[in-house]
């Protein structure tokens, strides 16, 4: 697959599945949660505003912690996507489910300019173990892939190397193309 950059992409009106890092460090103090360090958010900003800018349907994935393969609400990725609109300054439609029925409504409803984020990537034992079914689904969200999380792009899992055998483009997301 050739390599290509966002900006090689006609977004307007696409879905565009972007594989971020939000992996950030966080604190719970009286039951309220605190991002110590936005530093891997605010870097994926570029590529969400790019997207937004140009009429992209943008729907945001990543993992957050090591909860193993199952659900864990204090792994819950909701209040990244609280903090995301506070930044973006629009609403982060945000999917308690990582595949399935609901996002997959939500990704339908959504209009040129939106922005959702999947739950957590490790909710699931399909994306540490790259699992091609979980990587079929996960690109069945989208209609080009964008990774831009630098951070992650070591791995071999289903959100950042198996999604790719299943979209007709990928693509370096802003951050990514910094990188490199």
């Amino acid at each position: 697959m050739p390599k290509f950059s966002l900006r090689d992409l006609d977004v307007r009106g696409k879905r565009v599945l972007v594989r971020a890092d939000f992996n950030v460090p966080v604190e719970t103090r009286g039951g309220k949660f605190r991002i110590t360090d936005d530093t891997r958010i605010r870097e994926s900003l570029p590529t969400i505003n790019y997207l937004r800018e140009h009429g992209a349907k943008t729907i945001l994935m990543s993992h957050f912690a090591r909860p193993k393969g199952k659900p864990v609400e204090k792994y819950s990725l909701r209040p990244i996507g609280e903090y995301l609109h506070s930044l973006i300054h629009q609403p982060v439609i945000f999917s308690h489910e990582t595949v399935g029925d609901v996002p997959t409504k939500i990704i339908e409803h959504m209009e040129n300019g939106d922005v959702a984020l999947l739950e957590n990537l490790r909710f699931q034992p399909g994306e540490e173990a790259n699992d091609p079914e979980f990587a079929k689904a996960l690109a069945g969200f989208g209609d080009f892939y964008v990774n831009d999380a630098f951070g992650a792009a070591h791995r071999a899992h289903a959100s950042t190397v198996g999604v790719t055998k299943f979209v007709e483009k990928a693509a370096m997301g802003l951050l990514m193309e910094k990188e490199l």
